[in-house]
């Protein structure tokens, strides 16, 4: 049969998506992009913030309305899991609704439906489940690979450790052996993300093994980039700091969620970072890596952030000029403690905060992107447009969050090749220049 998946939310969700490719083409049944000609459509769907839920219930409504008549919709991931029984009741138009545990039954699901509509959401056994791996090909030439599942962090306005269970690392020799059958089929990078990647191994080998994985994936050839996601910054250690300073396809980029910088909000979230810690291990990476490009992501509007707090987060900003940023307004989730906690800020105060952050970071990104003008970067080419001009990125940057480098060439490229483009403009958040 021919499935239709479409990938809602974050990474994980899109390395969990390539979990089920792989389940279902082991079972004989093959993937296509056309919705119309599929037997079966999978929305792995998202459902960690207000409108990450809108807009997965959206696009359940509109698959529902252009697949064939007599495919079966299947709904899974974030959201199911969270609110299965009520998708199952309030949504005739799925047949089958799945949770994130759920993966491996869907050949036993898809093969054997019989018209009585199916509900799975499985909780999660104690240790890391691996699962097929989808068949590796020459189109990986990127290819995110999952280092631990769950969350032990129980930040106070996060649902996730509710979601996805306790943290359970991957074993090294599974993460290891994946890598290599990417590499033997030509990925060039490797994007490492769980949901704290620092967190690796506590729990396996009794100390944090992060630095260790990242020296034997380095090992591997083939492998050019390898790009650290979901790090957070309490155990970004000075091994974690020296592993990435010396070896050469660590990309000399971190992804580190920090959500705040005031200690009394730090605290409300349940975070264990202090402002003076974020400054010090920003000041540690910066050092040791200068030109490191550090991504962050910010929360405005938490319960009891005043004008006060706000202003420190502005303040706070300008001074650390992150060279990425991601901000999002506080959403209440159900469940959560933040949910119930006195001090909720009205939600056009939560958004307005949030768009006051991000018209400060165009400057900072602009001024980042400006500095790089007659510079030479490689980049990793991932297409062309209708003017003929190719696309792509550089180490500075995570597929589909980050910049892209726009450039002319007279050489012939496909997906995957790599490029010396010397950047000739600037823009807020891409960049553009000439094959060198």
């Amino acid at each position: 049969m021919k499935i239709y998946i479409e990938t809602l939310g974050c990474p994980k969700n899109k390395k969990d998506s390539e979990t089920a490719a792989g389940i279902l083409e082991r079972a004989g049944h093959s993937i296509t992009g056309d919705v119309k000609a599929a037997g079966a459509v999978i929305v792995n769907t998202c459902g960690f913030i207000d409108d990450a839920k809108r807009e997965s219930i959206d696009r359940i409504f509109e698959l529902s309305g252009i697949k064939d008549k007599n495919a079966l919709l299947i709904v899974s991931g974030c959201l199911s899991q969270r609110y299965g029984d009520e998708l199952f009741k309030q949504m005739p138009e799925a047949d089958v609704i799945i949770g994130v545990n759920d993966y491996a039954g869907l050949p036993d699901i898809i093969e054997n439906f019989s018209g009585e509509r199916v509900k799975r959401l499985s909780r999660c056994g104690p240790g890391y489940a691996e699962l097929p791996r989808r068949r590796a090909t020459g189109k990986d030439y990127s290819a995110y690979i999952k280092i631990a599942e769950g969350c032990d962090n129980v930040c106070a306005y996060c649902v996730i450790p509710s979601i996805r269970g306790a943290y359970r690392s991957r074993k090294k020799d599974d993460i290891l052996a994946e890598a290599s059958e990417l590499a033997e089929n030509g990925c060039k990078e490797l994007i490492i993300v769980a949901q704290d990647v620092t967190a690796y191994g506590m729990d396996l080998y009794g100390k944090y093994e992060l630095p260790g994985l990242l020296r034997e994936l380095c090992a591997l050839g083939g492998i050019r980039w390898i790009r650290l996601m979901y790090c957070y910054e309490d155990r970004i250690t000075d091994e974690l700091i020296e592993t990435m300073r010396l070896e050469e396809k660590i990309c000399k980029y971190i992804d580190m969620p920090i959500q705040h910088c005031s200690d009394k909000i730090l605290g409300a979230m349940n975070r264990r970072s202090t402002k003076s810690g974020i400054v010090s291990t920003v000041g540690k990476l910066r050092r040791a890596m200068p030109g490191i490009h550090i991504r962050s992501t910010l929360i405005t509007g938490f319960p009891g952030e005043g004008k006060r707090e706000f202003a420190e987060l502005m303040e706070f900003v300008e001074a650390m000029r992150f060279e990425r940023l991601g901000v999002f307004a506080f959403s209440k989730e159900t469940g959560t403690p933040a949910a119930k906690m006195k001090n909720q800020v009205r939600k056009d105060v939560r958004e307005s905060r949030r768009d006051s952050v991000m018209l400060k970071q165009l400057e900072i990104s602009l001024g980042k992107n400006t500095e790089k003008i007659g510079k030479t970067l490689e980049v990793l080419v991932e297409g062309a447009d209708d003017t003929g001009a190719y696309y792509g990125r550089s180490r500075y940057d995570a597929p589909e969050i980050d910049n892209s480098v726009i450039f002319t060439s007279d050489k012939k490229h496909s997906p995957g090749d790599m490029a010396e483009v010397e950047i000739t403009d600037a823009f807020d958040y891409d960049l553009a220049g000439r094959e060198a």
